[in-house]
């Protein structure tokens, strides 16, 4: 089975998307071993086997589940019952996702946007931060910090949207931030926060209603204004109050929130 690590190091150096499957424990006629791994790709093609025919199909089913919620799972089958596989005998399997670090995007590289981009590094987050100021990245230092100096639009065509992503808009202009807003609302994602005042974020929430661009359940599923509530001063403070927000959605609702992909 060496070839299903590689392959795992394969999805962790290229940022492929995928989900490991391990036959824990069987018993009466059931086709997998204990042992017996799968690895499964965001589209349900697999490498290995789990023991081939319904019991198979079922579980890249639910790997590619595992792959949307990115919390690992335990699964106990009955074949004749639950897959209609006349062999009969039962099998345990355990899927964890693989590749799972979050991605975050952070709209503006302002005093918020680089505070918080240095914390989230630290905390795991896959960091990126846009801005189209020239020389506005002059300043950071963390090596680990993506960043991207082009127009808000442009960068918006380049990302690739899944449930795994995080986006946080802090830009240094509300033009700016109600544009990104709407280009990101109908996208997949984990998180998406935008800065405002309660009147600035109340008018857009109740603008984005209004005119279509999205549903009322999403608009209100929008963080802002954003951060978890307290009184946040500094740029700084303010940087840590998103931050904590951003760690609770990842770790206790994780890809639950947003539109489906």
């Amino acid at each position: 089975m060496d070839g299903i690590y590689n392959k795992i190091l394969h999805c962790k150096e290229h940022d492929i998307l995928a989900a490991l499957c391990i036959v824990t424990r069987t018993s009466g006629s059931a086709p997998g071993r204990p042992g017996m791994k799968m690895l499964v790709y965001e589209d349900g093609k697999s490498d290995g086997t789990v023991g081939g025919g319904a019991i198979e199909k079922e579980v890249i089913e639910k790997a590619r589940e595992i792959m949307e919620t990115s919390a690992p799972a335990y699964f106990k089958f009955n074949l004749k019952n639950d897959l209609g596989m006349e062999c009969g005998g039962a099998a345990e399997i355990y899927i964890e996702p693989v590749n799972q670090k979050k991605k975050l995007y952070i709209f503006g590289a302002g005093h918020i946007g680089k505070a918080l981009s240095g914390f989230a590094t630290e905390l795991g987050f896959d960091v990126t931060v846009i801005d189209e100021r020239p020389g506005i990245f002059d300043s950071y230092i963390k090596p680990a910090v993506k960043t991207m100096n082009v127009h808000f639009s442009e960068a918006i065509e380049q990302i690739k949207y899944d449930k795994r992503s995080f986006f946080v808009i802090v830009t240094y202009k509300h033009v700016h931030d109600y544009d990104i807003l709407k280009l990101l609302c109908n996208k997949p994602y984990a998180y998406l926060g935008m800065i405002g005042s309660k009147i600035k974020v109340e008018k857009i929430r109740k603008e984005l209603i209004k005119t279509k661009l999205t549903t009322t359940a999403i608009a209100n599923a929008i963080d802002m204004p954003i951060g978890i509530k307290f009184n946040a001063i500094t740029h700084t403070e303010i940087a840590i109050s998103i931050l904590a927000k951003l760690i609770d959605v990842k770790n206790s609702q994780s890809s639950a929130v947003g539109c489906p992909a």
